[in-house]
């Protein structure tokens, strides 16, 4: 599987897609998980509300945030995937962080859901023929690759975790 092109997606995407290594996306979404994984479980319980600066995410919220993105591209894909036509509406992440009420929930609960979405997205990417990684769409007033779509969820991710190391949890 190669890496989208232009036109595939925003070009402000291109942040995440880049980060992510040639191979076989699939793979590397179940790979990348156990690494993000074991850097969320040196997380010690009185970290989980930190934030680096006034109106930053804590880190229960970034990886709420994780999971919001990870459910939202997959379903963009699955939805692109299946031959839907319609454009799906862009998505706003503050006011997405503001009502999802991550910085309430235990990181190892979100970590958890994020693992559970994680495996089903591997499963239903794995599933794709051809095809269906080659169909496009429309999100947010903007082209969208089923192809792009993974490679933007695997670099989401990326980018967030060197966040994760450098801002919240260097120096501690």
């Amino acid at each position: 599987m190669t890496r989208p092109v232009s036109g595939e997606f925003h070009e402000y995407y291109d942040r995440y897609v880049s980060r992510v290594p040639d191979g076989d996306i699939v793979e590397i979404l179940a790979a990348q998980w156990e690494a993000t994984r074991t850097l969320l479980a040196s997380v010690p319980p009185e970290r989980e509300e930190y934030r680096y600066a006034e109106g930053k995410w804590s880190v229960r919220e970034v990886v709420g945030h994780l999971v919001d993105v990870e459910r939202l591209f997959a379903f963009r894909a699955l939805w692109i995937g299946r031959g839907a036509v319609e454009e799906q509406p862009s998505m706003e992440q503050d006011d997405w962080a503001a009502t999802s009420n991550a910085g309430g929930l235990r990181l190892a609960d979100l970590v958890a859901e994020w693992g559970v979405a994680r495996r089903a997205n591997v499963l239903m990417f794995a599933g794709f023929d051809e095809d269906t990684w080659s169909r496009r769409g429309m999100a947010g007033g903007n082209p969208l690759t089923v192809r792009a779509a993974a490679w933007i969820i695997a670099g989401h991710e990326l980018h967030h975790r060197v966040l994760l190391k450098r801002d919240y949890l260097e120096g501690r």
